[in-house]
């Protein structure tokens, strides 16, 4: 038999197939960073349109933000303007009454009673005078509750100012003023 050297030959394939071995495994390396700096650069584009969206969104927000203000600052200045209007409208509507409220006291103030003061604390009347007798006072009372200018009369003094029968007496007595017709109730 013949002797025949096969190492050289077996070397020379290891040798091809470590030097394909190197250049499957540099294009596999090449081949994962081209695919790692694509997924890379696809992610970071994907980060930059969110951030982007982000940037729009608090924008938007912003503005929103802005208008919702301006809302609460008009809601308040509608109230202020209401609540204006129904002070106007309250003033209107009493205009008439203190006309009729005075008228009213003239009219019913009985003879043998005169007035000294007349104060308002709201929407009751305080009504200081002198009277011949009580009986004049309670009948003054009487047509102020009859009245449709007020709706209740409440005595708070009567002073006798000496002991003799024909003394005067001194009276002061609380009124209350009924409320002014509205629109609503015409």
């Amino acid at each position: 038999m013949a002797h025949i050297n096969l190492l050289p030959w077996r070397e020379e394939k290891r040798q091809e197939r470590q030097q394909q071995f190197f250049i499957a495994m540099g294009l596999t390396l090449a081949l994962a960073i081209i695919i790692f700096a694509m997924f890379n650069s696809h992610m970071n584009s994907l980060l930059d349109k969110q951030n982007q969206r982000n940037a729009y969104l608090q924008k938007e927000i912003a503005i929103v933000d802005m208008q919702i203000k301006e809302i609460q600052d008009l809601e308040k200045q509608r109230d202020r303007l209401l609540a204006r209007m129904r002070v106007i409208q309250d003033l209107q509507q009493s205009r008439p009454k203190v006309v009729k409220v005075f008228d009213s006291i003239v009219r019913t103030v009985p003879e043998g009673i005169h007035l000294q003061v007349l104060s308002r604390e709201g929407d009751k009347l305080i009504v200081q005078g002198v009277a011949q007798t009580n009986a004049r006072v309670s009948v003054f009372m009487n047509q102020l509750d009859n009245d449709p200018e007020f709706t209740e009369s409440t005595l708070r003094v009567v002073q006798r100012t000496s002991s003799r029968d024909d003394a005067i007496r001194q009276f002061t007595l609380e009124v209350t003023e009924s409320k002014p017709e509205t629109d609503e109730e015409l």
